[in-house]
């Protein structure tokens, strides 16, 4: 079993990576609440253990942003919130169970292990043809026939968006926000210098490019015939 854990309580996260890591878990552990996102959809985990508070983006908000964009392995939250509200809050956004602080380390366990029992049905690959490529949303895979285009975390998301709209004009706030974050400080020349990167790695070899510019509103993706 891989494990992510997030919890910001530098002695309790390094007691409870110890014990899980001497039951035959592998654990990656973050202190910052930042980092669960791209950790989580980037890294094959079989559970994201999360911490309520975290410094960066709490582990409720994190949560709910994985579900919102179709991740499906098991979370289980941790906190010191223990009223009814709070744990319908932390189900609601997502998580599939609740562990109250201070707990006991067998508890956790016995969690972990019947989550994992649930989390090794078979998943139904996602995917998405455009065109000669092929985009496997869940092996975080694009491949143009039979070669895999070598892709960063943020490209893949950018093309990731466009394709899940394929034949839509994408607006570039949409793009900031989903792919950043609207209080990021990426500006549009960011964007259109992925773009540029992109359209590189997707190169077609007769000038033509299945990322088209909508000028002054966004961009779309469309299937090169």
């Amino acid at each position: 079993m891989r494990v992510l854990l997030a919890e910001d309580d530098k002695r309790l996260g390094k007691l409870t990576k110890y014990m899980l890591e001497q039951n035959d878990i592998q654990v990656e552990w973050v202190t910052n609440g930042s980092d669960i996102y791209e950790y989580a959809m980037y890294t094959d985990y079989d559970i994201l253990v999360l911490d309520w508070m975290m410094p960066g983006e709490t582990g409720v908000d994190a949560c709910s942003r994985l579900r919102r964009e179709g991740y499906e392995k098991a979370i289980l939250m941790l906190t010191a919130r223990d009223s009814v509200e709070d744990r319908v809050t932390g189900l609601d956004a997502g998580a599939d169970d609740y562990l109250v602080k201070p707990f006991e380390f067998a508890e956790l366990l016995a969690r972990l292990r019947a989550l994992g029992r649930r989390s090794t049905q078979k998943i139904q690959q996602d995917v998405v043809e455009v065109g000669d490529f092929t985009l496997n949303r869940t092996a975080k895979v694009l491949k143009k026939k039979d070669d895999v285009i070598q892709l960063s975390p943020r490209e893949f998301q950018i093309f990731d968006l466009l394709a899940q709209n394929i034949g839509i004009v994408v607006p570039r706030d949409i793009i900031l926000d989903r792919i950043w974050g609207l209080e990021s400080d990426v500006s549009s020349n960011n964007i259109d210098s992925y773009m540029k990167i992109l359209r590189k790695k997707l190169d077609l070899g007769d000038g033509d490019t299945i990322i088209k510019t909508v000028r002054g509103v966004g961009y779309k993706l469309e299937a090169h015939k």
